[in-house]
């Protein structure tokens, strides 16, 4: 890292698919003190944190055992951030106006000591909202313990509540029973309100949707249906694979009515609706035909130290080299600062109806950036 008096620059690697590049961001003496709002105007409010790249599963469209089998290398312990890394970012975030922060891997329960991360994290202040999400196999073992360290709720993966289909979906590795206890004891925890994620794949698990409805109306719980996204490079995602939402609503509709609801603030991702009998509500996410990109206030933060600006990036910054390089808290909110002012991502509104044959972009994987 090299200084020059106060307007130190600081020498910054931007990574592209496998290279490294670096770059010379402005002077930090140049920008105003203000909240950073992107090209857009977009501020950021929410930042989501991925503790490690590996899962215990291998979902087809996300780590298909054909390619994370035995031998695979993920990231060795000293490639991560560790936790007083990940709060010191996490610090720096709420700063530039974060107030969400939201746990993912891979499975970050896999991490035995996630508890004492959410702790710590607890303490940031400017953090209103402390969540995770999890496939939930492992959540009965951890439920009690992370709301004893002030985490607030979960969101639970959940594909299918068919075994055979459930099983197959998870890479022949989840246990449906396992799920629905974890659930159950985030539930007795108090980590609510929980949200269901429900993945939609035309000819895969669409017959079931009702079925998982019907199985969480009137707990409390909210079922977030979404539409099945190009992520990454591996899922072989094709547009006649994709349940539009209108059409699961429509479906839903003609079972249960639903109202729409109001959202809860700007950006929210889900779409509200909820039952006219009561029973509760039904989100749902349509990145691929109702793209919500004009209201995105999320980045993420890998478990290797790369912040990305969207779920479709292509390329994100290394805030671990200058983080492990001696970088102070004002350096590294400078470096986070001028990659929020650059962003410009929409790339599910660029996307349209086309097919990733037509609009070719190698995207980094969703286990190295959390969902």
């Amino acid at each position: 890292m090299q200084q020059q008096g106060p307007t130190a620059l600081i020498r910054v690697q931007v990574l592209v698919q496998n290279t490294v590049m670096t770059l010379r961001p402005t002077p930090i003496d140049t920008f105003a003190r203000a909240e950073p709002r992107d090209r857009l105007g977009r501020p950021v409010r929410d930042l989501r944190i991925s503790l490690l790249d590996r899962c215990n599963y291998r979902c087809p469209y996300c780590m298909p055992e054909t390619t994370f089998h035995a031998d695979y290398k993920f990231l060795q312990r000293d490639a991560r951030l560790d936790y007083g890394e990940i709060v010191r970012l996490a610090t720096i975030a709420a700063k530039l106006g974060v107030t969400k922060l939201r746990l993912t891997g891979g499975e970050p329960l896999l991490d035995k000591n996630v508890p004492e991360l959410v702790a710590s994290l607890r303490r940031v202040p400017g953090i209103d909202d402390l969540a995770l999400t999890t496939n939930g196999t492992l959540l009965a073992n951890y439920a009690e313990a992370l709301a004893a360290a002030g985490l607030d709720r979960v969101t639970v993966s959940l594909d299918s509540l068919d075994e055979q289909l459930f099983r197959q979906m998870s890479g022949n590795r989840g246990d449906l029973k396992s799920v629905l206890q974890g659930i159950e004891a985030a539930e007795a925890a108090g980590l609510q309100p929980i949200k269901i994620n429900t993945v939609v794949q035309r000819g895969v698990n669409d017959h079931n949707v009702l079925d998982v409805l019907d199985h969480f109306r009137g707990t409390g719980h909210t079922v977030r249906l979404i539409e099945f996204m190009d992520v990454g490079n591996r899922n072989g995602w094709r547009l006649d694979q994709v349940v539009a939402s209108r059409e699961l609503r429509d479906k839903i509709t003609a079972r249960w009515p639903l109202e729409p609801v109001n959202p809860d603030y700007v950006g929210e991702v889900a779409s509200r609706y909820r039952y006219s009998d009561g029973a509760g509500e039904v989100g749902f996410i349509s990145s691929v035909t109702e793209p919500f990109c004009g209201d995105c206030s999320r980045a993420r933060l890998s478990a290797d130290g790369v912040l990305y600006t969207c779920l479709f990036a292509t390329a994100g910054m290394s805030l671990r080299d200058p983080l492990r390089s001696g970088a102070s808290d004002a350096e590294l909110e400078e470096l986070m600062r001028n990659c929020w002012l650059q962003r410009q991502d929409r790339y599910s509104e660029l996307r349209g109806n086309e097919t990733p044959t037509e609009y070719p972009l190698r995207k980094v994987e969703m286990y190295r950036m959390g969902g």
